[in-house]
């Protein structure tokens, strides 16, 4: 697996739309660990209230790497949980039009008993958001390890920001030395329309290569054209060449198939194998 792609997949497997139980994702999961392409899939995600149903699905001495969902005080009251071992937590900060800050602080509080854990503050891309990615900005720099996540889709077409916006708030991280996470509406890798809704979604090749421009220094027009385009060529010329390298500024995202996004590197030729046949 190119390092480019290690750790590109969260496994959201029990979240919408495809909602699997607890036990079957937990054993899917599994297989994706054992499986050739486990390099690609971070911890399963699971909701702060599913934690405890966990427990009887483990092996003796397993340790499941998860990461945990919710609300700052429900992630907060979960926390040690000493059968997981857990890698990060993510929670939304704010509704739309709400000020960001007092969830974003009950967030970061977190960071005081658990330094080690990675956090995610979902931050919508309304008002609030480049005081909200300031104030992460500067508790990364004093040593908290925390990062931004937006949202990319959703069930209503105004929850799938344009090119122009998410390469305005990709650049806004770049300017803070902030990274950042995406979920929703990323199974494929090219941008497309969803022929059952309507809805045309972000490639997660298409966020690649922008991610790599803007940490190159573009600007927002060049890593909008580069999140707009439908044409898988000149993405794919600008990944191939720098497969070996760490993925800049995006950590990743969060997707209930892992097979999908494993699919379309696939037949891009983009893993090893396919490379160099």
């Amino acid at each position: 697996m190119p390092s480019l792609f290690r750790g590109l997949v969260d496994d959201a497997a029990v979240f919408p739309p495809g909602s699997a139980p607890v036990p079957a994702a937990v054993v899917a999961h599994r297989q994706h660990r054992e499986a050739w392409y486990s390099p690609l899939v971070g911890p399963l995600l699971v909701p702060a209230d599913d934690i405890d149903e966990l427990r009887p699905l483990l092996d003796p001495g397993e340790r499941l790497g998860v990461g945990i969902i919710g609300e700052a005080r429900q992630v907060a009251s979960v926390l040690p949980v000493d059968f997981l071992d857990v890698r990060q937590v993510e929670a939304p900060v704010a509704k739309r039009g709400e000020d960001p800050q007092p969830g974003l602080s009950s967030l970061l509080a977190i960071a005081t008993a658990f330094p080690m854990l990675d956090l995610y503050a979902e931050v919508p891309l309304t008002w609030g958001l480049l005081s909200a990615l300031d104030a992460m900005a500067e508790a990364r720099a004093g040593g908290v390890r925390v990062a931004a996540k937006f949202r990319t889709g959703g069930l209503a077409a105004e929850l799938f920001p344009t090119p122009v916006e998410l390469a305005a708030v990709i650049c806004a991280c770049r300017d803070r030395s902030l990274p950042f996470k995406l979920t929703a509406g990323l199974h494929r890798a090219i941008r497309h329309n969803d022929p059952e809704t309507g809805f045309t979604h972000h490639g997660f090749l298409n966020i690649l290569a922008a991610a790599m421009a803007a940490a190159d220094g573009a600007e927002v027009v060049t890593v909008a054209e580069r999140l707009g385009t439908t044409d898988p060529v000149p993405l794919i010329e600008a990944v191939r060449p720098r497969r070996s390298a760490k993925r800049p500024l995006w950590t990743g995202f969060g997707s209930c198939s892992v097979v999908e996004p494993l699919g379309d590197l696939r037949a891009l030729g983009l893993l090893a194998s396919e490379v160099s046949a």
